[in-house]
């Protein structure tokens, strides 16, 4: 059997205390229910009338049943694989020993770490992958961000059979761009992600000058993982739970771990590559101190630099998008790396600021190396990227070629739930930072909730749709999150195997584009992307919050001769 079907029982003990006390951020404890079973972790306060002993009309699933825990490898830390053209390499999924926040479970591993290896690689170089799978459910690797062959790209049912326990694949991976990918499972991303199933790909560019000069370089993975007394709350079996806002961890993770922390001297610019890695989360990221905020230049986004370099107070991140910034560190002492947004709680009808440190940058008194203020405070325009877009300026103000509408069924969920959904319109918020409504977050399967891309010409929906779009061709796509649903979210809506600009939002012309595969569409918004149709194949566009692409929100289309 793939998936092991076993009773998910916890014994109520107090909860992640710990972590509270450690980032600061407000309290968090664990809902107990009348039989004593951990529920779900939650800012505190009493569940929906009506709603007590209720339980996801799923099957638990949790990873490695029957398999020791003790007997189990403790994940070890990230190593970096440096890959030379045409090189192969080995790598496997396995169920490893994790401890995350004095919680120590079964969760998923590649090559055995707490996150995946970091892959560096040249641009225009070919890395072959031999991928062996050796957990409970089937998996593939899909190379996210990367305009590889479409055989390689991971897409289950799409590109390939998902390889089953015990099965390997090889995947041929060209990397036409430079920057910061990632790869990842694509069957159950649910479930393997927060269980660690997630690894980075750093591409350097061919020109020496792609990036500015800076003292070091730090790749970040960040992510979040939903914990309980012991390890984490379970999953579905037949279908994912969680399934209106997500999976939205109570512990924060920078590269697999509760905390993270960085040595540099003062002055020192620091260039971060950093990934979203969690289900759900869109992070605010900025570095404080009690000696004010470190400047942050922006620099790259998802497949490549920006028209200009800008500096930002932080940086908005949803889930599965990557942002190359530099940040400079003026003086010593201790600055922080931040997640500061605003919480709503739908049930007390509260916004609630929120702040979570994930990690410590030790800035002492000591530079290392060159002085680089002067590249830092230089705001650089890519003159490359501006000869390229003169291609696709002509395609900016013609109307789209194909409307999505980005919306929501639900069905079948206990009365107080449905009948709060249908009244809880004062708080639909263009983002969710947090899961404001956990209870009800946790009842909500994919049985129950279908998140939908409607195509606005045809009706046709999700897997239905059937785009064919010429190799070379120029796509323009208007995106609208209709706030009428009976749940809004924003949604990171990602395609597959091209490029994309964004061209406005809401109407507003964007003034500074970069190449992306990976865009926010917040509640009530429109967004205009332009497609680069220039990679053949059949293809995926999806939302990337995990649970809504098993909740069904995903579509195919063929790229190539019309």
């Amino acid at each position: 059997m793939l998936a092991v079907l076993v009773p998910f029982v916890s014994r109520a003990a107090p909860l992640l205390a710990q972590h509270a006390a450690m980032h600061g951020g407000s309290r968090v404890d664990s809902l107990i229910a009348p039989s004593a079973r951990s529920i779900v972790p939650m800012i505190e306060r009493p569940m929906i009338p009506g709603l007590v002993g209720a339980r996801p009309a799923i099957t638990p699933f949790v990873a490695g049943v029957g398999v020791p825990l003790a007997s189990l490898a403790a994940a070890r830390p990230r190593r970096v694989i440096d890959a030379a053209d045409g090189d192969t390499v080995d790598l496997d999924a396995r169920l490893v020993r994790r401890s995350v926040a004095g919680r120590v479970f079964t969760a998923y591993a590649f090559d055995g770490g707490v996150t995946g290896p970091l892959i560096r690689m040249r641009q225009g170089a070919t890395l072959f992958v031999r991928f062996s799978n050796h957990i409970d459910l089937p998996s593939t690797i899909h190379w996210h961000g990367v305009r590889l062959d479409n055989a390689s790209d991971g897409a289950p049912g799409l590109t390939q059979a998902a390889v089953a326990p015990g099965a390997s694949v090889v995947y041929k991976v060209h990397a036409p761009d430079a920057g910061i990918f990632w790869y990842h499972d694509h069957v159950r991303e649910d479930v393997a992600l927060p269980l660690g199933l997630a690894g980075n790909l750093r591409v350097e560019s061919a020109r020496a000058d792609y990036y500015s000069g800076a003292n070091a370089e730090e790749v970040l993975m960040i992510g979040d993982i939903l914990l309980d007394a012991h390890g984490p709350i379970a999953f579905g079996t037949e279908a994912a739970n969680f399934a209106l806002m997500g999976r939205v961890g109570n512990v924060l993770l920078v590269n697999g771990a509760p905390s993270w922390e960085l040595r540099a001297g003062a002055g020192d610019v620091i260039r971060f590559l950093i990934t979203n890695a969690s289900s759900a989360r869109t992070f605010n990221l900025s570095f404080i101190s009690r000696m004010g905020d470190a400047p942050i230049k922006l620099v790259a986004a998802d497949v490549g630099r920006f028209e200009r370099e800008v500096m930002v107070p932080s940086v908005v991140i949803g889930p599965a998008q990557r942002y190359v910034a530099e940040v400079r560190f003026p003086r010593a002492g201790d600055y922080y790396l931040a997640n500061r947004v605003q919480a709503v709680d739908h049930f007390l009808g509260e916004f609630i600021a929120a702040t979570d440190t994930v990690g410590r940058v030790r800035v002492s008194t000591r530079r290392r190396g060159i002085d680089h203020g002067a590249a830092f405070r230089t705001l650089r325009s890519d003159s490359a990227l501006e000869t390229e877009l003169a291609r696709f300026r002509p395609h900016f103000d013609r109307a789209p070629d194909h409307e999505l509408a980005l919306t929501t069924e639900i069905a079948g969920l206990p009365i107080p739930v449905m009948q709060f959904l249908s009244i809880d319109t004062a708080f639909r918020a263009p983002i969710e930072w947090t899961d404001g409504m956990s209870d009800m977050n946790w009842l909500a399967t994919t049985r129950e909730v279908r998140w939908i891309l409607r195509d606005q010409a045809t009706g046709e929906e999700n897997m239905d749709i059937q785009w064919r779009i010429g190799r070379g061709d120029v796509v323009k796509i208007r995106l609208f999150n209709d706030p009428r649903s009976l749940h809004p979210m924003s949604h990171p809506i990602h395609i597959h195997g091209q490029r994309f600009l964004v061209l406005a939002r809401d109407g507003v012309r964007n003034d500074n584009l970069a190449w992306k595969d990976t865009e926010i569409v917040p509640v009530g918004s429109t967004v205009d992307i332009l497609v680069d149709a220039s990679n053949p194949g059949r293809w995926m566009l999806h939302c990337h919050i995990a649970e809504h692409l098993q909740a069904g929100m995903m579509m195919p289309f063929t790229v190539g001769a019309r």
